[in-house]
């Protein structure tokens, strides 16, 4: 006989399947398939409480509560580690902290009924979350590759000068012609300029380095933002969130498997003005970010946003 336990059931999944991630939902299903009559008890029980199960989904629904509020629990007293934002993973490493960010690969999704699921680097986020951006936020961007750098400043001369992608936002896009160049006439803002750091993951160890190097390296746009795909850690919201009030950088959790999963944790914190000295800093240093301003100014100019220009790479991608 097996008497039903989030904190025996839980570690034991996690464990069984080191670095996976799966939600609540997902270990919940494990839990009523591999324990059923553990799971049945426990309907019955609940019943006796006037609390009734009667439904499979109800089950699942009151286990998923169950772990949630047996998260703090799990973490301290069986390693289990968890990842901000909607949908919340857990998932279980033997690595430490600064070990887990050190890795330049994180797995997909996991699920209780696949096979081990592949591996993504850094930079395969790149195309996946311009294109998020173009069909979510309706953001042109461009890829900005340190290594088409000058680097005439030495060693570290150009650390954290450069976000990984930058975009424009066409704000008269939907605009009446007339709209376009009245403003034009009065120098109005036809734009907002954005700069993105992207990570694989953020946990303790390196999330002060990696706010401060989006902190650098976007100091010159409207909007500063921080992207990773897993945010680890029960105080990490509330750190970002602290350093973002004084800094103003927002952070995105981005989700490269479902487009709709993606969240704006914290929105930036619109700076009115580019800071043009830093642009050109950066301009001189790299032709990608160059080009990126030369398609800004085409867009003043024309009044047309070269759309397909802007995402041409994604296609050959």
């Amino acid at each position: 006989m097996t008497d039903f336990s989030i904190t025996k059931f839980v570690p034991k999944f996690l464990k069984d399947n080191p670095e996976e991630r799966f939600t609540a939902r997902e270990i919940a299903q494990w839990i009523t398939r591999t324990y059923p009559e553990a799971t049945e008890r426990k309907r019955l029980s609940s019943n006796a409480k006037k609390v009734p199960l009667d439904t499979p989904e109800a089950m699942v629904q009151q286990i998923v509560a169950e772990i949630g509020s047996q998260r703090k629990r799990l973490e301290k007293r069986h390693g289990i580690r968890t990842t901000e934002g909607r949908p919340r993973k857990y998932f279980f490493s033997s690595n430490s902290e600064e070990e887990e960010v050190s890795t330049d690969t994180l797995p997909h999704s996991g699920s209780a009924t696949t096979s081990t699921p592949i591996s993504f680097r850094e930079q395969d986020l790149y195309p996946l979350f311009r294109t998020f951006l173009k069909e979510e936020l309706n953001v042109s961007t461009r890829r900005i590759d340190e290594r088409k750098s000058s680097n005439d400043r030495g060693y570290a001369g150009n650390k954290w000068l450069y976000p990984d992608v930058v975009g424009m936002e066409d704000l008269s896009q939907a605009w009446d012609r007339e709209v376009i160049d009245c403003a034009k006439e009065y120098s109005d803002k036809k734009t907002k300029l954005w700069s993105f750091e992207l990570k694989l993951k953020v946990n303790g160890s390196n999330l002060r380095e990696s706010f401060f190097q989006a902190v650098s390296n976007s100091s010159w746009a409207n909007f500063g933002y921080l992207v990773a795909v897993e945010f680890h850690g029960t105080d990490t919201l509330k750190e970002l969130r602290l350093l973002s009030g004084l800094h103003g950088i927002g952070v995105i959790k981005f989700d490269p498997d479902d487009f709709s999963s993606s969240e704006i944790l914290i929105p930036a914190r619109e700076r009115p003005d580019i800071d043009w000295g830093t642009v050109n800093r950066v301009v001189q240093q790299n032709k990608d970010f160059k080009e990126y301003i030369r398609l800004v100014r085409q867009f003043y100019q024309t009044g047309d946003s070269l759309y397909n220009v802007w995402h041409r790479d994604l296609e050959i991608n």
